[in-house]
């Protein structure tokens, strides 16, 4: 079987600001990534989060580490350049995975961030 480095984009908004409302996002937006793409953390190469300037809370990596697997991902998180009327509280990921050359890949947006990228959006499963 062939494989492929592949990139995956992906957001998703929180409520507040809190510890609490960035792990339910972040595990949701993550449990997608996996599931739609039928995905294992050991396929992935890297990660990149960004968040908006509105979200200080946690990092969206330690969220992530906290995760089966994914300690051992490289992660990276920095701050979404800030844009005048742009989405807030915005978490949004660029992860590069293995996968099988003819497996298709599924972008993941949810919540408020649908908004972003409507052309990617799957309906809910």
């Amino acid at each position: 079987m062939e494989w492929r480095v592949q990139a995956i984009r992906g957001a998703t908004t929180v409520s507040t600001n809190t510890v609490e409302a960035m792990q339910e996002a972040v595990m949701e937006l993550l449990d997608e990534l996996e599931k739609r793409n039928q995905l294992h953390p050991t396929d992935i190469v890297s990660i990149t989060f960004t968040v908006t300037q509105d979200l200080d809370a946690i990092f969206p990596a330690a969220i992530a580490r906290q995760r089966s697997y994914w300690d051992n991902v490289a992660m990276l998180d920095v701050q979404q350049m800030h844009v005048k009327g742009s989405l807030e509280r915005c978490i949004r990921f660029l992860v590069h995975v293995y996968l099988p050359a003819s497996a298709p890949t599924y972008h993941v947006y949810l919540r408020h961030a649908t908004n972003l990228r409507p052309d990617w959006c799957l309906p809910s499963q």
